[in-house]
Formats: C-alpha cells, sequence, structure tokens
C-alpha cells in the first residue's frame, strides 16, 4: 500500500449505510461508497511518532491513540508513523522483541481506522522490504517525511 494520498477512515456510520444500500439491492451506481466525501473530513486529524521499540513506550502510544478513538469516535483521523525501532511494531522479521499483545492492539486499532505507516528508509536499513511489514501497515518513503507532510495537512503532532 501507499500514502501518497492520506482519506479519512470510513465511519462506522458511513460503513452502515453502505451495507443497507448494497443489503437494499442497489448497485454502487446509486448508493455512495461507505468512504466517501459525503461527510466531509473529521473534525481531529493527529499523527503519532512512535520510534522505540520499548515495550511500557508503545503500550502508551497505543493506550493514546484508543483514548483519542474513543473520545472522538468517527471524528477523528489518527496516524501513526513509525520509524527506527518503533518498526518492529509492523515487522513480520524477528528483531527487537515485540508482545504478541502488543501487535495484536495494533492490528486491532487499524480495523478502527488507524493506519500505520513505516519509513522506507528505516527498511532499508534493516534490509525489509514491504513483504517483512503486516499487512495493515503502509510504507511511507521516509517517516520524517509522513511527519511533516501530515502536519502541513493540518495534523496535530503527537510525540512522546
Amino acid at each position: 500500500m501507499r500514502a501518497d494520498s492520506i482519506h479519512t477512515r470510513p465511519s462506522v456510520f458511513r460503513l452502515l449505510i453502505g451495507w443497507i444500500s448494497l443489503l437494499a439491492g442497489f448497485t454502487p451506481a446509486h448508493a455512495a461508497a461507505p468512504d466517501s466525501d459525503l461527510f466531509g473530513e473529521p473534525a481531529h486529524k493527529v499523527v503519532y511518532q512512535l520510534n522505540k521499540a520499548d515495550p511500557d513506550y508503545i503500550n502508551h502510544v497505543l493506550f493514546s491513540v484508543g483514548a483519542m478513538l474513543r473520545k472522538h469516535e468517527d471524528d477523528i483521523h489518527i496516524v501513526v508513523t513509525v520509524i527506527g525501532p518503533g518498526i518492529h511494531l509492523v515487522g513480520k522479521r524477528p528483531g527487537r522483541p515485540i508482545s504478541e499483545e502488543l501487535r495484536q492492539r495494533a492490528e486491532s486499532l487499524s480495523m478502527y481506522g488507524v493506519e500505520f505507516h513505516a519509513c522506507g528508509n528505516t527498511m532499508k536499513t534493516l534490509g525489509w522490504t514491504d513483504k517483512d511489514l503486516l499487512d495493515y501497515a503502509t510504507v511511507v518513503e521516509v517517516g520524517a517525511n509522513d511527519l511533516m507532510e501530515l502536519q502541513e495537512q493540518g495534523y496535530a503532532y503527537i510525540s512522546w
């Protein structure tokens, strides 16, 4: 996957509308796609920098991401940019020890629309390709550039 264009995550409401439309017999030409811009951009956009493989650090970042989702529900878009040692959270290869619990929490957050961007520079340093990442992670060329561009698009920057 690529992160050339940042899009809003589909809300539960939009997904429900899409499924109801399909069940009612509407074709996609008759019904708006669940992730269409029908409801506009979310009021809140945030990007987290995750750059350490320390379990306590990752736990705190993921807890904060979950708290933001609970507080703002469908009115927030969250990106977690993993760089440096933090990339091991979304990696398949053995490396820094990341617990299965933390990996499952990250995957669960991705199912709620949180995007995980993996730094291509870090991957090159490790000799990784996109095949070395878990399915929900998206490769960006340079993690620091991803953080900058997201901020330029109005994303609040959160760092630990």
